[in-house]
């Protein structure tokens, strides 16, 4: 599904502290600018590129906060890496604006366009040949219930995934995993991973958890070295009503998508359902997941020899 024409405005926002990131800023407000469409710079990446470049670099662009962004732009372009695309996404999540990541990070598994090739698709971008895509999102809720009688509920969001751990302590924690109300297990282990399909290429990943396409209705949860060998990754449909109890574990944690974190006692739980609102992401034309996950994975790459060795008849010898 291509994106719509006309753009009218746009919103821009970066990771902080990168002169890199700041450079991008001005260019991509410049370009913009000089095909009259209007821009908004978000407050701290304003504040941030007027103290690398100069209070001169953004002198012809409106600051705005994410409520502002939320309500008046068409598109927000994100530059950096995953970690800043995740926070405008939970920001901006309630408003429905679409994203369009640059990559100026590591791996880069949402921020798809180069630096490099930036204007170019930004181009594209005005011309409508982008592609749009809605990923799940997670409405979550821990409820405090250990050391009160009364339940108080703390409201967050998941784009990537809730991660339950034993926190700075070496002792596993043992936890209760219910689904739509019914008890499933409990479990001793390092922690749990409950992610979206966005998040299993993310932290759930190095865990031995499986790779989600984004068009798949899924919930995946992945146990961070279990006690037994018998509990393994489980994959739920997206309407599932998850909860995790605390059992022990006195220094546990919850983190959600890694930028927010809540301390947890025996007898917390954390709740999670699929969110009304969906993330929705624009790609280049040329974008396609499998091929990102071939570059960022190497998947189809030769095995690499050291310089100084020799394969024979199937075996390295120095």
């Amino acid at each position: 599904m291509s994106y719509p024409l006309p753009l009218k405005t746009v919103a821009l926002m970066g990771r902080q502290e990168s002169l890199e990131v700041a450079d991008s800023i001005v260019a991509l407000c410049q370009f913009f600018q000089s095909h009259h469409i209007a821009v908004l710079v978000e407050t701290e990446t304003a504040i941030e590129t007027e103290r690398l470049l100069g209070a001169a670099a953004l002198q012809a662009c409106e600051c705005a906060d994410f409520a502002r962004i939320g309500e008046a732009v068409d598109v927000a372009i994100v530059v950096g890496g995953d970690g800043t695309l995740l926070h405008a996404a939970r920001q901006l999540a309630r408003y429905d604006i679409p994203l369009v990541g640059i990559n100026q990070g590591r791996l880069g598994f949402m921020t798809d366009i180069a630096r490099s090739g930036m204007l170019d698709a930004m181009t594209l971008l005005m011309e409508g040949r982008f592609k749009l895509e809605e990923r799940l999102l997670l409405d979550t809720e821990v409820v405090f219930g250990g050391a009160s009688s009364s339940w108080q509920p703390l409201a967050n969001l998941a784009f990537n995934d809730v991660v339950i751990d034993k926190g700075a302590t070496g002792r596993m924690i043992e936890f209760e995993l219910s689904v739509d109300d019914e008890f499933i297990y409990s479990a001793r282990a390092d922690g749990l991973i409950i992610c979206t399909p966005t998040g299993s290429t993310a932290y759930a990943l190095s865990a031995n958890g499986p790779i989600l396409h984004p068009k798949l209705g899924g919930i995946a949860l992945v146990p961070l070295c279990p006690h037994a060998l018998s509990n393994r990754p489980i994959t739920l449909p997206d309407s599932a009503r998850i909860e995790v109890r605390l059992v022990q574990g006195a220094n546990a944690r919850a983190h959600f998508d890694g930028q927010e974190t809540v301390d947890l006692m025996p007898g917390d739980g954390v709740r999670l359902v699929k969110s009304p609102h969906r993330i929705r992401l624009l790609h280049p034309p040329s974008y396609s997941y499998f091929a990102m996950l071939r570059q960022k994975l190497h998947w189809s790459e030769g095995p690499s020899i050291r310089p100084g060795l020799v394969v024979s008849h199937g075996s390295v010898k120095d």
